[in-house]
Parts: C-alpha cells; structure tokens; sequence
C-alpha cells in the first residue's frame, strides 16, 4: 500500500532537478585546508633545522611527510571537485599550476630546507588567489 501511494505521489510531483558548480554547493571548498598543512610542512622544516635531537628530527620527518600528502590530498580535492573546464578559459597555466604546487607537496617529503617549504605556501598562494577569483565571478 505504502508503495503504491508513493508511486502515486512520484506521478502527480515533477521531478525536481538540482545543479551545482561543485559536487556540493559551494562553501565546501577551500585553499587554506592546504595552505594550513604547507604552513606545517614549512614550519616543522624550520624546527628540523634548529634542533639537534636526532629523535626529534626522526619525528619531525614522520609528522612533515604526513602533512606534505595531506597538501596534496587537499588540492587534488580542490583541482578535481571544484575547478570545472572553463575555468582553464580564464586561466590556461591552471593545470600547470596545480601540477607544479603538487610536485613541490612531493618534493617536502624529501626536504628538510625550509626554503623548499616557503616555494610550496607560494604555489598554493597562486591557486588560492585563482580560486577565490572564480568565486566571486
């Protein structure tokens, strides 16, 4: 019974369609997830430099590695769910961008230079500013 009424409501209710420019509507999205992590990976290499305890600096690759994948897993995120093909209209260099900011989230798992760690917050800097270009348009 309880099928056949809702069979009967689907019929008399049209189907409501819905769109989004992202997999949610936006306010889901953001570049600071992965400015935050670099900010660690940035910071953690500066501490791996002013320490001596190699048990410290054991744990400070451990912790930096964890945050360099979580760089990357956040501008995948960004680079898969939120940019769409027209945004590259705006914005050609956008793969180039994305491709060099996820190769240097790579490039800090090998890295202790804290120079190496101020390239990646630039990186993610130029998407951050790109993203928020296109929300506003």
């Amino acid at each position: 019974m309880i099928s056949r009424l809702l069979t009967a409501i689907d019929r008399v209710r049209p189907p409501v369609q819905a769109s989004a420019h992202c997999d949610l509507p936006c306010g889901v999205y953001d570049p600071a997830q992965a400015r935050i992590e670099a900010e660690s990976v940035k910071g953690i290499q500066e501490k791996y430099q002013g320490s001596d305890d190699p048990v410290f600096k054991q744990r400070a690759v451990l912790i930096k590695e964890e945050r360099a994948d979580l760089v990357k897993h956040h501008l995948w995120v960004l680079w898969t769910d939120y940019f769409k093909p027209n945004h590259l209209e705006g914005y050609p260099d956008l793969h180039e961008k994305f491709w060099t900011a996820t190769k240097l989230a790579g490039d800090a798992k090998k890295s202790t230079d804290p120079t190496q760690g101020q390239q990646l917050l630039d990186a993610i800097a130029e998407i951050d500013r790109i993203f928020w270009e296109t929300k506003k348009a």
